[in-house]
């Protein structure tokens, strides 16, 4: 599964959604797969190598040449499916959190690695002292770990949950312009949300099988994500890998328990609205009000030590230039552009600019990257078939012979990659299956999702999956969203506003964007599997079961959520979504136009939408040492709706980053990424027992609040009667 989010101004808002740390390619600095655009700041086409090690490297399987490569059957262990499933839920309540409060979701991968790592030494040694015999721990079961779990903590992600799924419920609806009516409105419940992502979520891992040789071994295409993964691992289980790994862990736990117990502390002084830490006026009242405070919130420290410099940067300026230059300046224009009487959460007034003017930012940024990588897909796709001279693509096994020397390693691994067959009989099978089970039974969940549009879905998304996977394969860039967003323009406007049409559009959104993810999410563990002799058989049922289980985690953790925060989806409020207004007023817009828009909205709305091409055009044809200066529009637009909070607090993630690289740059790389797991998962860790607590009614014993000097004297004359 994924890594997932933005860094180098590809891709859309899952992309910056999940902001993956592309700073050096050590497997330290794993990407989310997920994250369309997790290419990071990518320097050129990353082609031609298949990932593996450069012409004068050591061979790396050299390094492991004595030791025996399990079946594909003892690769998939019980204990290995255990410690799964506890990263899944510790991980899908993390992603959840970032979902629901800024959807920047950064990439997991190094955490993943390191606790899964830890867990099954920590099984095996507990065996070794019972004096029970203990199975080897491989590098295929690492991988196998690793895919499962970031296969069911995917689910958090692309479930919709913080975006398009969210969408469709009444609490969004009432936010929005129009479109309010029983038809285009659904409620959350777990029954149906888990029963949706079990028949969307499994299709896409049936689209690509057959493809598998051609990605992997004929045209060698790199899948960055998937290769430093299974860098990663194998480091992991050498010696020196192993005593790194070993201290790696010791610093998540210590800034784990660092960053929980902050949590925890915090929890005291929010008793009340506007309460507590995160509500601390870091930089004047005034400032707070236009939503510029230090929240003290250790998660998007942790984030901004994750995510490349220019994204940090980038979300400070959009901050700035939003909520310290245009707002206010749109604010007086009240009366003349938008109704007084309208409040700033109406969508009749300001905060139809806001909404807006970002999601014209994100279409604007989503549509160059669209082309760019589509463009780069059929070029290397036309330069792949004269250099291979093939008139036909060669499927499953069918491999002809090339007349390229062959490394030792790449020997070793195409010999063991073609060894365990999937059958195409299963994959076209399964495809269908799937899909007639789909198709009969989306339209009793969605009833104005008709069978036919489910069944054009399901015909055109097979092409759309092999151009995202064959995309993400030269660039790390997976445009699923950007897909997603395309089924919400056509489908909505196909069905109309009077038959549904929003909710049809967020519904087929759903269904594009987890078959063309999950394609291309299977190609990346094809890869890892690739590079550590995991069994491309055991890749693929680690998968089908880290998708099951996130099909069932991940909505019982929403659930949780939303049963114990009750303003969860409310602009201002600790959990916003931000995403899911800004989905479903793209549905609003693709079945209703722009008539509802305030004075100017439509100009300003253009004019962002073309600087949003200008600037990543200007970023493509400056040089690098230039344009890693230019911000990314994508990353600018997430605070012009949700406000700066977080960008501080991610900004001085980046600055504590920069400083400890040029103090100590070794020690940075190596514990970085682990530093700011801890601080991530400590916090998003805390949200399990304050959900309890909120669904047991215990509050918060003291309201820590900030008053100017003058409410601060009226309130004082009040108490005193």
């Amino acid at each position: 599964m994924a890594t997932r989010a933005a860094t180098n101004g590809g891709g859309d808002d899952d992309e910056v959604a999940e902001a993956s740390p592309a700073r050096a390619p050590s497997p330290a600095t794993l990407r989310h797969r997920h994250a369309a655009g997790k290419g990071g700041e990518a320097e050129g086409e990353l082609v031609g190598n298949g990932g593996g090690a450069s012409p004068e490297a050591a061979s790396v399987e050299q390094v492991f040449a004595d030791k025996a490569v399990p079946s594909w059957r003892e690769q998939l262990t019980l204990r290995a499916f255990v410690v799964s499933a506890l990263l899944a839920v510790m991980f899908s309540v993390i992603v959840m959190k970032l979902n629901l409060t800024t959807g920047i979701i950064p990439s997991l991968n190094v955490s993943a690695g390191l606790l899964g790592f830890f867990f099954v030494r920590l099984w095996t040694s507990a065996f070794e002292r019972m004096g029970l015999v203990r199975q080897p721990f491989t590098r295929q079961e690492n991988t196998v770990i690793q895919t499962c779990v970031v296969s069911a903590y995917g689910i958090a992600f692309s479930g919709g949950f913080g975006s398009y799924l969210f969408a469709m419920s009444d609490t969004i609806a009432k936010q929005a312009t129009e479109a309010r009516d029983a038809g285009n409105i659904k409620d959350p419940h777990l029954g149906w949300m888990i029963g949706f992502l079990f028949l969307v979520s499994f299709i896409g891992l049936f689209a690509l099988v057959p493809m598998r040789k051609i990605m992997i071994v004929d045209y060698k295409l790199t899948y960055p994500s998937g290769t430093a993964t299974a860098y990663l691992i194998n480091s992991f289980h050498t010696p020196e890998g192993a005593k790194l790994a070993k201290k790696q862990v010791k610093t998540l736990g210590r800034y784990f328990m660092l960053s929980f117990f902050w949590g925890f502390f915090q929890w005291f002084f929010s008793g009340g609205d506007d309460c507590g830490f995160k509500n601390f006026p870091s930089l004047g009242l005034e400032a707070y009000n236009n939503r510029f405070f230090f929240d003290f919130s250790p998660t998007y420290v942790g984030v901004g030590m994750i995510c490349p410099h220019i994204v940090n940067v980038s979300v400070l300026l959009g901050g700035i230039l939003s909520w310290g230059v245009m707002w206010p300046l749109i604010a007086k224009k009240k009366g003349s552009w938008y109704p007084a009487t309208d409040g700033d959460a109406s969508l009749h007034g300001l905060q139809a600019y806001r909404v807006f003017i970002s999601i014209a930012l994100i279409l604007g940024d989503g549509l160059y990257n669209f082309v760019k990588v589509l463009l780069r897909t059929i070029a290397g796709f036309i330069a792949m078939v004269q250099k291979n001279s093939r008139a036909m693509l060669p499927v499953s096994g069918n491999g002809s012979p090339t007349a390229e020397a062959i490394s030792f390693d790449d020997e070793r691994r195409t010999e063991l990659f073609l060894k365990d067959q999937i059958p195409t009989s299963v994959a076209y099978g399964g495809y269908a299956a799937v899909a007639a089970i789909s198709i009969g039974t989306l339209p009793q969940i969605f009833p104005q999702l008709k069978w036919y549009y489910i069944l054009v879905a399901y015909i055109v998304a097979p092409v759309l999956a092999f151009c995202n996977a064959y995309g993400s394969g030269l660039t790390d860039w997976s445009l699923a969203s950007t897909y997603g967003k395309l089924a919400i323009f056509v489908f909505g406007a196909w069905a109309g506003l009077a038959n549904g049409g929003v909710l049809v559009g967020l519904a087929a959104c759903g269904v594009m964007m987890s078959i063309v993810s999950t394609a291309s999410d299977l190609m990346q563990d094809f890869k890892t599997g690739y590079l550590t002799l995991a069994s491309p058989r055991s890749m693929f049922i680690s998968q089908v079961i880290g998708t099951a289980m996130g099909c069932v985690i991940s909505p019982c953790v929403f659930w949780l959520f939303y049963k114990a925060f009750s303003d969860i989806g409310i602009s201002g409020t600790e959990y916003p979504a931000p995403y899911a207004i800004v989905y479903r007023n793209m549905a609003i817009l693709g079945v209703d136009g722009f008539s509802s828009l305030p004075k100017n909205c439509l100009t300003l709305c253009y004019i962002f939408f073309a600087a949003a091409i200008v600037i990543n055009l200007i970023r493509d044809l400056t040089p690098h040492k230039y344009s890693r200066f230019i911000p990314l529009p994508m990353a600018m637009a997430i605070p012009f709706f949700i406000g700066s909070y977080f960008a501080i607090d991610m900004f001085l993630g980046s600055l504590i980053l920069f400083v400890w690289e040029r103090v100590n740059k070794a020690k940075a790389d190596a514990f970085g990424p682990a530093v700011a797991s801890g601080l991530i998962c400590g916090d998003g860790i805390w949200t399990l027992p304050q959900s309890v607590l909120a669904l047991a009614k215990v509050n918060p014993p003291i309201c820590m609040k900030f008053l100017t000097r003058s409410d601060n004297v009226r309130v004082d004359k009040f108490l005193r009667g």
